[in-house]
Parts: C-alpha cells; sequence; structure tokens
C-alpha cells in the first residue's frame, strides 16, 4: 500500500490531540503487572506496541510473539524470568536480529533461566521464571537503555534487592531516568549515583497514573511547521517538565525555525525568521534517538548544514536506520555521509516527486511524510506501520488540509 500526499493551498492552522506516550504506558503496565494489583492507567497509549505488550502479560499461551516490538522484548524478557511460568518469546525476523545478550546475560547473572533458541544473543528465547536471589550484577549500557529499564522494574521483587552496575556509557539515559521516575510514582526507593543504581526489596504502591501525550510524536508537527510556508499547529497536553527525554524538542527546533510557546493546555509551534544558514547544526543525539530521522529530513529539505552524533545505535532498530536514511534522501538529492565521529548532509535538495521506501519503520513513515510540504508529491510505502506509535497519524495529518489518498 502507498500513501500519495500533496501540500495544502492554504495556511495550516490546526489542533492536534497527540497520541499518549507508549513508552510510559508500557512501562507503567509491567509495574502493575509485578505490584500484584489492578490500578488506573488513565490515557493508555492505543499504539500497536503497547497491545501487544498487555496481551502478553494476560495471555496464559506458552509462545509469544511480540512481532515488531522492541521495549515489549526486553520488558517481557525481565518480567518473565521472575514469573512462575515457562515462556517463550519471539518475533519477526527483524526482532530475531536485534541483540537481547546483554539483558539475558545480567538476568543469568542474576540466576535467571533462559534459553536461546535459535541464535546466541538474538530471540526467540526460552524463559523459566523463578525465584532470583542473587542481588549484584553488571549491565552494558551502550546498545540500548531498554535493558536497564527491564532490570530497574523487576529489582524491587526481587528478594534480596539489587544493585546494578552500567558498563560504559548509558545510551537513551532519560529513559532510565523515566523508569526511575516511574517506580518512585508508585512508591519504591531507588538510589542512583553514577554508575551504580541500589534497590532494596520492597512492594509497589497501589495508585491510579495517568500517562502523558507523546512527545516522540510531537516532532512531526515540528517538522510540518518547519517546512510550510504558514503554519500554527497547537499540541495538547505537552507539558514542559515531562519525564520524557524528547521535551528537548522546543529547544532543539529553535535551530531549525520554530518557536514553542507553552500554554496552560499544551504547547503552541509558529515558524521563526531566524533560522542560521552559514553555520553548522551541531547535535548530539545518544539521549534522544527517536528525533535523529525527522531532523535529519528537515535538515535536508531546507538545505541547511548539520553535524550529528550519537546515532549508532540507530542501526539495531526497527531497521537499520542510518542506511535507510541514506538511501532515501538520495531521492531528494541529499547524501548522508559520516565524516570522523560526525553524520553530515551534502547535495543540493531537489524537489521533485518521489516514492520513499520505508522499511515497516513507522520512524521513517512519519519522518519523510511531512516532505510533501515542499516536494511536488510524496507517496509513502506501508504507511500502515504507524499503528506501532501514532495509530492516528494519517487522520491527524489529513486536518492539516495535506492531501492524503491510498495508492498500489
Amino acid at each position: 500500500m502507498i500513501a500519495k500526499i500533496s501540500a495544502p493551498q492554504k495556511p495550516i492552522r490546526v489542533t492536534i490531540n497527540l497520541p499518549a506516550s507508549k513508552s510510559l504506558s508500557n512501562r507503567a503496565l509491567i509495574i502493575r503487572a509485578l505490584s500484584g494489583r489492578d490500578f488506573e492507567i488513565e490515557n493508555l497509549s492505543a499504539a500497536e506496541d503497547t497491545k501487544i505488550l498487555l496481551n502478553a502479560i494476560q495471555s496464559t499461551d506458552k509462545t509469544i510473539d511480540v512481532g515488531a516490538a522492541g521495549t515489549a522484548m526486553r520488558f517481557l524478557t525481565a518480567y518473565f524470568a521472575v514469573c512462575e511460568a515457562e515462556k517463550i518469546l519471539t518475533g519477526t525476523e527483524r526482532m530475531k536480529k536485534r541483540p537481547i545478550a546483554p539483558l539475558v546475560d545480567a538476568l543469568k547473572i542474576l540466576g535467571a533461566d533462559i534459553e536461546y533458541l535459535e541464535n546466541t544473543g538474538f530471540p526467540p528465547i526460552k524463559i523459566k521464571g523463578k525465584r532470583l536471589t542473587k542481588n549484584e550484577v553488571e549491565v552494558d549500557g551502550t546498545i540500548s537503555s531498554q535493558f536497564l529499564s527491564a532490570l530497574l522494574m523487576i529489582a524491587p521483587i526481587l528478594e534480596n534487592g539489587v544493585k546494578i552496575k552500567i558498563k560504559g556509557n548509558l545510551v537513551s539515559k532519560p529513559y532510565a531516568e523515566m523508569t526511575v521516575a516511574l517506580m518512585k510514582h508508585f512508591g519504591v526507593s531507588v538510589s542512583w549515583r553514577e554508575n551504580t543504581i541500589e534497590i532494596p526489596n520492597q512492594k509497589y504502591v497501589q495508585q491510579s497514573y495517568k500517562v502523558e501525550p507523546d512527545w516522540s510524536a510531537a516532532a512531526f508537527w515540528y517538522s510540518v511547521v518547519a517546512l510550510s510556508k504558514d503554519a500554527e499547529i497547537t499540541l495538547n497536553g505537552l507539558q514542559k517538565n515531562s519525564q520524557q527525554g524528547d521535551s528537548v524538542l522546543p529547544e532543539l527546533m529553535k535551530q531549525f525555525g520554530v518557536e514553542t510557546e507553552f500554554l496552560n493546555s499544551g504547547i503552541k509551534l509558529r515558524q521563526s525568521s531566524i533560522v542560521n544558514r552559514q553555520s553548522s547544526i551541531k547535535i548530539d543525539f545518544p539521549n534522544f534517538p527517536d528525533l535523529a530521522q525527522s531532523l535529519t529530513v528537515i535538515a535536508a529539505a531546507l538545505d541547511l548544514k548539520i553535524q550529528f552524533s550519537g546515532i549508532e545505535n540507530l542501526k539495531i532498530k526497527e531497521t537499520d536506520r542510518i542506511v535507510a536514511l541514506q538511501t532515501e534522501l538520495k531521492k531528494i538529492g541529499k547524501e548522508f555521509i559520516k565524516e570522523g565521529n560526525y553524520y553530515t548532509l551534502i547535495g543540493q535538495f531537489k524537489k521533485s516527486e518521489q516514492t520513499i521506501e520505508t522499511y515497516d519503520d513507522h520512524r521513517m513513515v512519519m519522518a519523510f511524510a511531512p516532505l510533501a510540504l515542499v516536494c511536488e508529491k510524496i507517496d509513502i510505502q506501508n504507511p500502515e506501520t504507524v499503528k506501532k506509535s501514532y495509530p492516528g497519524f494519517w487522520e491527524d495529518l489529513g486536518k492539516c488540509d495535506l492531501m492524503v489518498t491510498p495508492g498500489k
């Protein structure tokens, strides 16, 4: 399936209710399951990843297929390791190529019974849940913060608690900090000093929780404002003091010509005339890698000079996102190349009609869709993959009078 997108003929004035954060939703679901109590999670994400996780927690089946849901794979690996049941976790062919070894190794040190069923270090895995009594472990922080988050959430229910040492520089650190903040919301004490985290045995406190709207989803609306001729967009519900790492967007997007006004009800985005086209925009992405695709596409379309770093772990996402960006940006006249420690853009942006391959990656779809504002027309392959994180994306995009029509 293809989505054919063409630009609106009038100024964009729209208010959007963003989807709930799947990152917060997925953590809240695991914590609720570990607490052994049923409490309300208000505004739970409708994303496919969250539905997969919830269904897996509730399922009595021995084999659980998480599809392409990386968060579900990592969180459920730790969750089932402490549940008294035997489970097999599997997923898509791409999931079977995404590393799980750092988490499995750490869980085994704590006493978990986990076996690789195909290739060592990768799903599928068989887990025989049991009581874990060992209480010191080291985890590699250089690949994914989800390994650490998975360990953190089970830590309070371990008989002797746990001391976790983080090896290497922790990527996506705000996501681990989000996990800790949520655990504290549910009554758990956590001590985090430098690269060591200590959590004693304790119980999660039952209380209701309301999930924030998704700052990651806001990136695509910043793109619309940055690339449009005249746009003013209100995003309801976003908070300035958010637990989400992608709430750095207002500061980052100043460099791309977008101003953010914080309202009582959310934020309002407007264009600014201040874009420095002479000097390079330098951004280090390890703390907010989900923003890299959108910001790269914006920079390409505006012919801005960039020096982007800290994106190496994009290679192990839903697709190799670096290769995907390089391949698709060539279609609009840009090359995304590595020079030393940085990735830069070279070439002149061309506004021709293009078909964008998206590699079953929801963020590729949403990063490239706003190009219709500056190109003659953009066709997006596999537009339905947005259901992974933002099921209502196309409906919301239609509110901007962007013409979205299906094709084959």
